[in-house]
């Protein structure tokens, strides 16, 4: 609790043990009365009252301040003191724990606004100097030592550690590195010292992004949070007229028809209106519903750009995916061996791995890779790059020929025939064919499982797109469960299958699109609700997107589904509480069967009520696979 709540409460206990006092005691004079009941009341109310007033002067009349203002000077100035005071106690309660429950949200997302780095180290002269991040350039080498935050994007130059990734991803399992490795700014550096030359400016680098975003999410509201605005714009005024109507024409029409007017009773019932009327529980509970599924997401490294897309999520009925990068790891490995008679997987490995040594190839890093051991460049001779078939080399004075079909073919030499997707690199040494390697882009652990959650929860349809030939796409398709797959793509035409499926869904039914290339930008542009895979991702996948997933999970995409849900459900629970209760305590305070301690529980108690509801949304977990 801050200092401003503390102060309210302590006027709130203030008010309260002096408005029991009177009470209890039994005061006759009414001008002793009046004057002594107008202490607790300016104690809890004064800032209320000047509200209202500022207000007025401004030309912004309609508002709760506005409301209760008229409500509790029209309940004293009719004798009933007690009920004026208390009016003004309660609404205040209902203020302090409005504050508190939207300070408690904000707390959610202060913790991710902790991942900003103070200072970033760079070695002067044999001397560390602390420098704000913003000033260090592209290129630096700067210095983390154990307990600090990593300032800015980098690739480790020296040292190995463990670091700390929650505040981006949600995970609190510590990710290790080590020279070579990629390091993103936001990272809590755990243990040992590392040196990282910097390939962003502090502005570019992930934690600047990731605060960017976050901020500028309370700009991009939904169709909840402005069909409520909206109402609130019309709904007061019109509450105001109709209390004033209530308080004048029936008692004018008691005139007219002969009877007695009663004046007070019917001000008595259009002031318990206004009271009732406060729409309080609406205009707090609905933003904070929302606050709360955005600030819950983030904490589980799920950045949604505005709440307009997180209701967005909640529709989706159709998730178009890309597949490098996406659904697969995007880097290619070995995932099959097949030895001739004569060798061995491991003989066969060697060799392609040594006759490759030369290329940076992706296959040829592959090849290196499933290897495992030092190259020996000793041992390799008399290399020759065959273009579109492969490589021949001297390997420990063997000739080593290594590519596709085409190289054993122009060889003499027939290959094996290989029924696994991938890309095949066969291999034949002086001349015998020594068998078949398959290189394949490996699947992301949990994929499968992460577009099964998304049937699950009600995504009619998964689609995956990818730029590959179709025996691999398919193959992928199948492994995963994917429901129709697109293959050998450029840009334009995933733009143009996004369209397809756009004509395809109904109205009320949103498309997403899940890509994490520079070349997806535009159809993460073009889709209802585009998702960016963060971590790997490129900037300008994440620029376009709606929603970015900081740490590549797929399973996070089902996960911000069911944020999404659980907060349109609090979001639609607060609205139908509010209103129904609203409008039956309207009728019976107007026809006279509630009185304004009903008043207080329809606008406070509900208030309050709404407000609890709205803080469920900052509760998130993971979905079980």
């Amino acid at each position: 609790m801050n200092r401003k709540q503390k102060k309210v409460l302590i006027r709130i206990i203030a008010a309260a043990v002096l408005m029991i006092g009177l009470v209890i005691l039994p005061i006759q004079n009414p001008y002793l009365r009046l004057i002594l009941f107008m202490i607790p009341y300016l104690v809890i109310g004064y800032d209320i009252l000047r509200k209202a007033f500022l207000g007025v002067i401004h030309g912004e009349v309609f508002d709760e301040n506005f409301l209760m203002a008229v409500a509790t000077v029209g309940a004293i100035l009719l004798g009933e003191y007690t009920e004026g005071v208390a009016v003004m106690l309660f609404y205040q309660i209902g203020e302090l724990f409005q504050s508190y429950a939207v300070g408690k949200s904000r707390g959610n997302i202060a913790k991710l606004m902790d991942i900003r780095p103070d200072y970033a180290n760079i070695e002067v002269d044999g001397h560390i100097e602390q420098v704000d991040p913003d000033e260090v350039e592209i290129g630096t080498l700067i210095t983390i030592q154990p307990g600090e935050k990593v300032p800015i994007d980098g690739v480790i130059e020296e040292g190995e550690a463990s670091l700390n990734t929650s505040a981006l991803t949600g995970e609190s399992l510590p990710r290790q590195v080590c020279k070579g490795d990629e390091v993103v700014s936001g990272s809590v550096n755990m243990s040992g010292l590392l040196k990282v030359r910097t390939t962003k400016a502090f502005g570019e680098s992930t934690v600047s992004k990731i605060l960017e975003l976050v901020e500028n999410s309370s700009m991009k509201k939904s169709r909840s949070e402005n069909f409520i605005t909206r109402f609130a714009r019309y709904y007061t005024p019109a509450v105001c007229y109709g209390a004033l109507a209530l308080a004048l024409l029936p008692p004018v029409l008691c005139l007219v028809f002969g009877y007695e007017a009663h004046w007070s009773m019917w001000l008595t019932r259009a002031l318990t209106t206004l009271v009732i009327s406060c729409p309080c529980a609406l205009v707090i509970s609905i933003p904070l519903s929302f606050f709360g599924g955005i600030g819950g997401a983030s904490a589980q490294g799920i950045l949604v750009k505005g709440s307009n897309y997180l209701e967005a999520l909640s529709e989706t009925k159709y998730v178009v995916c890309d597949k490098t990068g996406t659904l697969t790891k995007g880097v290619f490995a070995v995932t099959h061996k097949e030895a001739a008679e004569g060798f061995t997987q491991e003989e066969l490995i060697a060799c392609a791995a040594l006759a490759e040594s030369y290329s940076n190839h992706p296959i040829s890093k592959s090849l290196r890779e499933a290897y495992g051991q030092e190259i020996d460049t000793n041992r390799v001779k008399d290399v020759e790059e065959i273009s579109g078939h492969g490589v021949c080399a001297y390997v420990d004075g063997r000739l080593v020929a290594a590519g596709n079909r085409r190289l054993m073919e122009k060889l003499q030499i027939t290959p094996a025939e290989v029924k696994e997707t991938g890309t095949q690199v066969h291999v034949a040494v002086d001349g015998v064919y020594a068998g078949c390697i398959l290189i394949s882009d490996v699947v992301k652990p949990g994929a499968k499982e992460a577009l099964a959650a998304l049937k699950k929860a009600g995504v009619r349809k998964i689609v995956m797109l990818t730029g590959d030939a179709r025996p691999v796409a398919e193959a992928v398709a199948a492994e995963l469960g994917v429901d129709e797959v697109r293959s050998e793509l450029l840009p334009a035409d995933k733009v143009a299958e996004v369209e397809r499926l756009l004509a395809m869904k109904g109205k009320k039914e949103k498309l997403a699109f899940v890509g994490d290339g520079i070349n997806d930008a535009p159809v993460l542009s073009r889709a209802d609700l585009g998702i960016a895979m963060g971590a790997l991702g490129s900037d300008a996948a994440i620029e376009a997107a709606d929603i970015v997933l900081m740490d590549d999970d797929p399973s996070k995409i089902a996960l911000a589904m069911q944020i999404s849900r659980k907060t349109i459900r609090i979001v639609h629970q607060n609205i139908v509480f509010a209103l129904a209760v609203k409008l039956a305590c309207l009728l019976f305070g107007a026809i006279g069967l509630v009185g304004m301690w009903w008043a207080i529980f329809a606008d406070v108690g509900v208030m309050v009520l709404a407000v609890l509801n709205a803080t469920r949304a900052l509760a998130t977990k993971r979905i079980a696979n």
